[in-house]
This record gives C-alpha cells, sequence and structure tokens, in this order.
C-alpha cells in the first residue's frame, strides 16, 4: 500500500440522529491518522423528526424517501464546507470523501440501508465518494456492523496491553483489541442501546428536549429495579457474539414502552441504567478480566451514565479512561473511523473484521462514485 499523504474527510451520523459529524484526516498509511478538524453539522428538531418518522412511522412513500435521500446528501455537504473552512483548505486538495449516509434500517442478515445520495457531494466537491460501507459485508453473512473496529484495531489499540474500545452512541458497541495493528484475537459486537432510549424517554418527558441535557432528569429519578429486570431479559443481551442492533430493536417503541411503565425522572434514570448495566454486563462476560476501557461517544458526557459505568466497572477491576484522554476529542472518533474505511478502499484493501461481523471472510466494502 502506497505510504503517500492522503487527505481524507469521513463523514458519519449514527443512531443517535444528532446531527453529521466531519472528520479532517491525513493518513500516512494505514496505521498513521491525523486529525485536522472536525466540525458537527446538527440536524435541526425538523430534521431529526422527519428522520425519526421516516424510520418508526414509515409513512409518505417512495416519493419522501427519494427527497430525504438528496437531503442527507445536502446536510452532509454542509458538513463537508464546515470542517474545510475550520482547516482553511480547498476541497481540491482532498483525495476522498468517505460518506456513510444515515441507516434507516438495519435487519441483518436481509438488509442494511443507508440514505444519502454521494453523487451530490461528487459533483458538489470535485473528489471521489465512497459510500455504501455495510451492504458487501452483509452479503457476505455478516451483519454490516459494527466497522468502526477496523479502525480500533489499526489506529486506536494500545501497543503493549489489550484494551477495549467502547463507543455509546445511540447504540452501543465495544471492540476488543489485544494489540495494536493486530486483527488475531480483536473482535467487536453491539452491546445494546447506547443513548437511544435515554433520549427518547427525556422528550416523551419533554417535547422540548433534544436529550437529557447533563443529565438533570436522570439524576432526579429513581431506577425501576422491577422493570429494569424486565428490560435486561431481553433476547437480545443474551445473544451470543457476532451481533448488531439499531433502532428498529432498541427505538421510540422499546423506549415509549418502558415510559408507560415507569414515566417521567424515573424512567430516564431507569434507562440509563438498563445502558449502564447491560455495558458492563456484556464486558464482563465476553472480555478478559481487568482490561481497560477507553471510551467514546455521546454517553460519555452524561454524567449519571458515566459514574454509573465507572463504579460497575471499577468494581471488577476495569479501568475506565474518557478517549479524550488518551487520543483527541472522542466526538470525532467515528467520522475518523470512516475516512480510514475509504482510505482502504481506494486501496483495494479491506475493512471489515470477520471476527466482528460475522462476515465469511474480509472484504474490500463501498462504492467508489468518481470525481
Amino acid at each position: 500500500m502506497s505510504e503517500r499523504p492522503c487527505l481524507a474527510i469521513g463523514l458519519m451520523s449514527g443512531t443517535s440522529l444528532d446531527g453529521m459529524d466531519a472528520a479532517l484526516v491525513r493518513f500516512q498509511g494505514p496505521t498513521h491518522a491525523e486529525l485536522l478538524a472536525f466540525a458537527h453539522r446538527p440536524y435541526h428538531p425538523e430534521e431529526r423528526r422527519e428522520v425519526v418518522e421516516a424510520i418508526d412511522q414509515q409513512t409518505g412513500g417512495a416519493r419522501r424517501l427519494a427527497l430525504l435521500h438528496a437531503r442527507i446528501a445536502e446536510w452532509a455537504a454542509e458538513a463537508v464546507d464546515q470542517v474545510l473552512a475550520r482547516a482553511r483548505m480547498p476541497a481540491a486538495a482532498l483525495d476522498l470523501i468517505a460518506f456513510h449516509g444515515q441507516t434507516m434500517w438495519h435487519e441483518p442478515p436481509v438488509v442494511t440501508w443507508q440514505l444519502g445520495e454521494p453523487a451530490v457531494l461528487a459533483e458538489r466537491f470535485g473528489v471521489r465518494v465512497v459510500s455504501g460501507f455495510r451492504g458487501r459485508d452483509l452479503a457476505a453473512g455478516g451483519q454490516g456492523a459494527p466497522l468502526v473496529p477496523m479502525a480500533d484495531v489499526l489506529l486506536f489499540g494500545a501497543d503493549d496491553h489489550p484494551r477495549i474500545l467502547l463507543n455509546i452512541g445511540g447504540m452501543a458497541n465495544l471492540t476488543f483489541v489485544p494489540r495494536r495493528a493486530v486483527e488475531e484475537g480483536s473482535f467487536a459486537f453491539d452491546t445494546g442501546p447506547g443513548m437511544a432510549i435515554i433520549d427518547t424517554v427525556a422528550r416523551l418527558l419533554d417535547a422540548g428536549l433534544g436529550f437529557d441535557k447533563d443529565g438533570k432528569l436522570a439524576a432526579r429519578g429513581v431506577v425501576n429495579e422491577t422493570v429494569l429486570g424486565e428490560l435486561l431479559a431481553d433476547p437480545y443481551f443474551a445473544e451470543r457474539p457476532p451481533k448488531s442492533t439499531g433502532r428498529e430493536h432498541f427505538g421510540t417503541g422499546f423506549a415509549s414502552r418502558l415510559n408507560s411503565r415507569v414515566p417521567g425522572p424515573d424512567g430516564v434514570a431507569t434507562a440509563v441504567e438498563l445502558t449502564a448495566r447491560s455495558i458492563a454486563a456484556a464486558i464482563e462476560r465476553w472480555t478478559p478480566a481487568g482490561t481497560e476501557v477507553v471510551a467514546s461517544g455521546g454517553g460519555c458526557h452524561h454524567p449519571v451514565l458515566w459514574a454509573s459505568l465507572t463504579e460497575r466497572l471499577g468494581a471488577r477491576g476495569r479501568r475506565l479512561l474518557r478517549f479524550d484522554e488518551v487520543f483527541f476529542s472522542g466526538d470525532a472518533k467515528e467520522a475518523v473511523a470512516f475516512a480510514l474505511l475509504g482510505y482502504l478502499t481506494v486501496h483495494g484493501q479491506p475493512a471489515n473484521l470477520p471476527a466482528a461481523t460475522g462476515a465469511r471472510g474480509a472484504r474490500v466494502l463501498g462504492a467508489i462514485t468518481p470525481a
């Protein structure tokens, strides 16, 4: 693989549905990435509502989805404009844009589906665009997720000890890496809900809220242990990895059932413990004892969730660190990861980790829209 420096922008909008992240990254080979600039283009309330309704209510027919396909690409283009402006860099300097799109439905092994037209970005910026990362892995018998583990292995593992890379976005997922750049023995999976249930229950309590800001609602609530026990009995938590999930399982319907049983701040507190305990249980069950945990994602900003995770993992002899303490801002991590996946694709290199997705083997991911 060529060691010539490569400038890439990675675009990511995850299951939290909070907006589009853009990371400008310089690669000097697949194991050396430098974050040059980061921007977050938030989804405005009406934009987020449009995406949520398309996922949850599935109304409006083909025309609505087609228009959303184009709009998501426009939102992505705005994120690219922002990150280029912050870096004071022209689009002509770029080698590629890696565009994940917005997941609308994830139901392996049948389908995984992301909206966002890559040709809009290729035409706007005159740069080749890599997109459609998940489909090839699914076709090869995998879950199509999680895909960030390849970045965890190549970029974020430790050189001299094992490490768990935990991401708490809308869903939560972890990657176990025995040593940096060592695929053998590495594995990953979605543990279950991250912030999706917490934020949805908060919005059911107050429609004006986008999320449980600073954990204030959860801090006022008391966990309902009976209902929590029933939620933790969901079959997904008992499944063996590799496995993945999304809002079609842990989404509005799941949150509404929780809210109907435990309304108000108690419901938010119970949702927080659902995330904390399911993550801690997954780490304890499937990873070696004592392995340090480096966490990123929106969940790291929720003080009640962070305190619960710190306590539960610490009681099992595990050190919990924020990604920011070891690398750069954890908010940029997934966008950087998809920039790496795009880099691997244009160099003809596999970007999935079969031990994470369950695919029959390593595959080059995505499709390239020419400049």
